[in-house]
């Protein structure tokens, strides 16, 4: 009886394996549904697009996209975490995704573990801003500059636990300095009172930055990411004067827990071709964000290297985010 038991469980297993592959091979047999935690508009909506575009050609079979720009991204990675781990509800993830985990004690899901990580799409850092009257002309003098000034000292983002507001927390702790920050309801309002004198600096993203830059209404000193990036090639990175320094901005794709393997390397694929094409390389490039692609599991460490690292400097920064 035990051996007709083993081959019976046998027969099951090897039947849900065939099960998996075959739905991998007829997905999507209907519209899929890519949820953006963002209104149109934007670069969040912007790349979803790109991406259900790419899907929709390449599967001719329909890339919906679903924007849900509220509560920074919370509904929408709620809504993917609580549907069906079939493939057909995907989530253009970033790193407000992350941060949110950090800053957020009663937030509803894991950022990582809740959600099946596919792959990377960009990143892009962001731009150490001063007004066109600063004293500091580059990096190690603005450096020099937060230690000696002293007039008090303030950083404006784009609101409350915003890339920029965390990048400016991170700059006065490797800096060593006292500054305070001035939250405002996005990058607009911020940049408008930068160009004004009302604050010292800011961190910004690089597409909104570069236009006030190119008039000479603002200075840029340095860009976050941990290298120079290569569309602009003349500003240092913060790291080459405060070495460790990084602040990247992200986006990938992600899904929820539990998505069979076949239909995640099946979207995998897809998408490693599509942010190599020179087409995405040239768009995301015009956006001043450099284009990635990795396998699954290398995204999920890069999101949990990510996550600790802002959980880290909200403990160390002593900052209240909520």
């Amino acid at each position: 009886m035990g051996q007709i038991m083993l081959k019976l469980l046998g027969f099951v297993i090897l039947g849900l394996v065939f099960s998996v592959a075959q739905s991998a091979d007829n997905y999507p047999s209907h519209p899929v549904r890519i949820i953006t935690p963002a209104v149109p508009g934007g670069t969040t909506d912007y790349l979803a697009r790109l991406v259900a575009t790419r899907l929709t050609e390449s599967w001719k079979q329909q890339a919906i996209v679903d924007n849900r720009g509220s509560a920074s991204g919370v509904n929408g990675a709620e809504i993917t975490k609580n549907s069906a781990p079939d493939g057909y509800t995907l989530f253009i993830a970033y790193h407000q995704h992350t941060i949110n985990a950090a800053i957020l004690p009663k937030l509803p899901y894991h950022p990582v573990n809740d959600f099946t990580p596919i792959s990377q799409l960009t990143a892009a850092g962001t731009l150490l801003l001063v007004n066109h009257n600063h004293p500091a002309k580059n990096l190690k003098e603005f450096v020099d500059w937060s230690h000696s000034t002293k007039d008090p000292i303030n950083f404006g983002s784009a609101g409350i636990g915003s890339g920029g507001h965390l990048a400016g927390e991170l700059y006065k702790l490797m800096a060593g300095i006292q500054g305070q920050h001035i939250p405002y309801k996005g990058t607009g309002p911020a940049i408008v009172d930068l160009i004004a004198g009302q604050y010292q600096f800011s961190f910004a993203g690089l597409t909104p930055a570069m236009i006030q830059v190119r008039s000479g209404k603002l200075r840029a000193i340095a860009v976050t990411a941990g290298k120079r990036v290569s569309s602009l090639p003349d500003i240092p990175a913060m790291a080459e004067v405060l070495p460790g320094f990084e602040v990247v901005g992200w986006y990938g794709l992600i899904g929820p827990a539990g998505l069979p393997k076949p239909i995640v390397q099946k979207i995998n694929a897809e998408l490693v071709a599509f942010t190599k094409s020179e087409d995405f390389i040239k768009k995301v490039h015009a956006d001043g964000a450099e284009a990635v692609s990795n396998d699954p599991e290398t995204f999920r460490r890069y999101m949990l290297a990510d996550l600790k690292k802002w959980s880290d400097l909200v403990k160390k920064s002593g900052t209240k985010f909520n």
